[in-house]
């Protein structure tokens, strides 16, 4: 700026000086001077404002870099629970297809024990006579094999010693019994509840309980029936089947049976080799 001036001053003075300059061409001078200083003020106001947009620019240029930064660890955080997600499924997957495994397993060895346990009905019955069969009754019921003898059969009335008519049928359910080896056998007396009046036996648990115990003595002394395969018990007066309030009912309940199961061994195996959980894997906390 003050460059300009001086320039314009020298060659005022100049022109002034030599006597050449009228004053029409100084006035065109001074108007070009105006023009180059509008001219260069306004040049100054573009640049400030290309400054201000190139301001701009570089802040929106940085908040979009910061978006990308954002949006690629969204990305990559989600790739990553993806990833793991898809993992859980096939875990999942592999721990139901090896439940389903043990279940099949189960269901077989379930459906192998009741083809056998009907088996094992169906050989006792053929085995009775048709006289028999009256004081006899057999069935299965979920998964177990219940032989119901007729009080009247098997002692005299308020006694726990064995009649020999008894016999004949005995050694054939400890035939039967002995086929399978396998299987557990449970005696189990049940009496109606008319008190007993034996000075050796004190109630009605105790004449249940020296029933069954006879009939185990005599399936292990007389017939050959492993004794660790037998249990007796006494139920007395406290699993009827029938009315006690009439002679019929009181029959019913008077009874011994045999209860014939199959061994727990090969299904607790399966249970030890059941498929563990993720938190069975853990093992138990530690406290």
């Amino acid at each position: 700026m003050k460059l300009q001036r001086r320039i314009l001053l020298l060659a005022t003075a100049t022109l002034l000086m030599s006597g050449c300059v009228s004053h029409k061409k100084y006035n065109l001078l001074r108007d070009d001077y105006n023009a180059s200083q509008v001219a260069l003020a306004e040049s100054k106001t573009n640049v400030k404002s290309l400054e201000s947009m190139l301001e701009q620019a570089r802040k929106e240029n940085q908040e979009l870099r910061n978006d990308y930064r954002a949006l690629q660890g969204a990305l990559d955080q989600s790739l990553a629970s993806n990833q793991s997600g898809n993992i859980n499924v096939s875990k999942l997957a592999d721990q139901i297809n090896a439940s389903n495994q043990y279940i099949k397993r189960l269901v077989e060895a379930k459906s192998k024990s009741d083809s056998l346990l009907m088996v094992l009905s169906n050989n006792l019955t053929r085995s009775l006579n048709t006289n028999e069969l009256k004081d006899v009754d057999v069935k299965v019921l979920k998964g177990v094999v219940y032989i119901s003898l007729a009080d009247n059969m098997l002692f005299r009335t308020g006694s726990y010693e064995i009649s020999p008519d008894a016999m004949d049928i005995l050694s054939k359910i400890a035939k039967i019994i002995k086929d399978y080896k396998n299987y557990s056998v449970l005696v189990e007396g049940n009496t109606d509840n008319v008190p007993i009046s034996r000075t050796n036996i004190r109630n009605n648990w105790d004449l249940s309980a020296l029933r069954a115990s006879s009939v185990v003595q005599v399936l292990q002394n007389k017939f050959d029936v492993d004794p660790s395969r037998l249990t007796a018990g006494g139920r007395g007066e406290y699993n009827p089947i029938a009315t006690n309030e009439t002679p019929q009912g009181r029959q019913l309940n008077r009874r011994t049976q045999i209860i014939i199961t199959p061994s727990l061994d090969q299904f607790m195996d399966l249970i030890d080799k059941a498929p563990a959980t993720d938190a069975q894997a853990a093992g138990p906390d530690i406290k």
